[in-house]
Order: C-alpha cells, then sequence, then structure tokens
C-alpha cells in the first residue's frame, strides 16, 4: 500500500534541519523529534558540546552533525549555515531554539546583562535568519523557519524584563519576516511555549510547579516533546498555507 498523504505531511526524509541551543534540554528534543521524522540534522551549540555530540550521535553520523557557534554574532551565524551546506547540500528547515533565561529585577539589572539577554535571544534570532533565508533563496524551493518565543512575550514577568521584551520582539520579528520572505517561499513561524517540565524542577519549584499546573486547563507542565511536536507541525507541509502564526503551547 502506498503511504497515506497525511502520513507524508509528517515525512522529512530528504529535508535538513538546523536546530540552535540543541546541546541540552527543548532544543535537544526538537532535534531528536526531526531525525525521527526522516531530517538529516545539524544540532547547534554554544557551549554544551558534549551534549550536543552525544544528541547527535544518537541519530547517527550519517544523519546528524554537531556544529558550534555564538549566534549573537554574525559571522558565526552564517558560518553555522555554511556548516550545514557543506555538511548536507542545503537547508529546509531552521529552528531558532537558542537562548538564556538569567533572574535579574529591573532595578538592579546592569547594562551588561540587558545586552547579554537581548544578543542571545534577539540577535541571534535575526542573525541565523537572515543567514538561512539567504540560503533557502540560492537553492530555491522555499523552507520553513520556526522561532521558540514564550508566553511571556504576551505576559509580564517581574526578573525577567531583558527576557520579555526579547522574546516579545522576536514574536514581531516572526510576524515581519514573514511578510518579507513569503514572496520566496519562505514560511515564518512561532512556538510560545508555556512552563516546560524539565528535570529537577519539581523539586526546585514545587509549589511554583503546583500552583501552574491548577492553572493550566489540561492540569500538567508541557513536555518538550509537546514544543518539538508543535515546531515539526509547523516546518511541515501540513502547515504549507500558514505563515507569521504563533503557537502557545
Amino acid at each position: 500500500m502506498d503511504v497515506p498523504e497525511v502520513a507524508r505531511l509528517l515525512d522529512f526524509t530528504g529535508r535538513v534541519a538546523v536546530v540552535t541551543g540543541a546541546g541540552s534540554g527543548l532544543g535537544g528534543g526538537i532535534a531528536l523529534r526531526f531525525a525521527e521524522a526522516g531530517a538529516r540534522v545539524v544540532v547547534h551549540y554554544r557551549t554544551s558540546r558534549a551534549g550536543a555530540l552525544e544528541v547527535a550521535g544518537r541519530i547517527g553520523s550519517d544523519r546528524a552533525v554537531a556544529l558550534p557557534g555564538d549566534l549573537a554574532k554574525a559571522a558565526d551565524a552564517h558560518g553555522l549555515i555554511a556548516g550545514t551546506v557543506e555538511a548536507f547540500g542545503r537547508i529546509d528547515v531552521l529552528v531558532n531554539n537558542a537562548g538564556i533565561y538569567p533572574l535579574a529585577g529591573l532595578l538592579d539589572m546592569t547594562p551588561a546583562q540587558w545586552d547579554e539577554v537581548i544578543a542571545a535571544n534577539l540577535t541571534s534570532v535575526f542573525h541565523c535568519t537572515q543567514a538561512a533565508a539567504r540560503q533557502m533563496i540560492a537553492q530555491g524551493g522555499g523552507g520553513a523557519i520556526v522561532n521558540i518565543t514564550s508566553i511571556e512575550a504576551d505576559n509580564p514577568a517581574p526578573g525577567h524584563t531583558h527576557y520579555t521584551s526579547a522574546k516579545a520582539a522576536v514574536a514581531m520579528h516572526t510576524r515581519t519576516a514573514a511578510q518579507e520572505l513569503g514572496p520566496h517561499g519562505i514560511r515564518v513561524n512561532a512556538v510560545a511555549p508555556g512552563l516546560i517540565w524539565r528535570e529537577g524542577l519539581d523539586e526546585a519549584w514545587p509549589d511554583g510547579v503546583a500552583r501552574y499546573q491548577k492553572a493550566v486547563p489540561l492540569g500538567r507542565l508541557g513536555r518538550p516533546d509537546d514544543v518539538a511536536d508543535a515546531c515539526l507541525f509547523l516546518a511541515s507541509p501540513a502547515a504549507r498555507w500558514i505563515t507569521g502564526a504563533s503557537l502557545t503551547v
């Protein structure tokens, strides 16, 4: 029996996906999910080399490579895309996941702390999107870009003025890039996660986790796979008529 059309919609065989910040946690889960769907995957890391190599190793050396880079630097971001093309010949999907989440009150925050978070969470998205889009246009056939934002892009979070500002900017960057890149067949969407479970969270913040779960209609925290599946959908042909959208997970 032929593979049903609905199954082909989520088949990434022959496509290449770049996932930034994939050396651990959420990014690693996203990279693994694209690999499970058949994609060849570039596992980007800045400092988590061992983790990135582990993720790439789980996928297999013939279908994954771990590449480093400080994506707040234009040269590193463009180098990441160049390395992708060198390894696999093309890029079809970019997931801008890399970022940091430090705590700093507005009155005590230093300019250096502000600059670091804006660079890691916003400037990196610009650099990677520009580099990937240029390559997608050069090779033809369009592409898909998925930006990881946050529910904090729309909800105040004391202690995270720098982070919420960056994520709100990425949300608007997504919508604007979608309009500019649409004529080239490149779709740009966002996934806005809420609180996602990670190892040690229950022990580190038991009261907060309990409060959050009560506020969620489904009664639990999100899981990395929930976010990964949303990214897979938005990057797939199943979302071929969706661009400039943000999916809350």
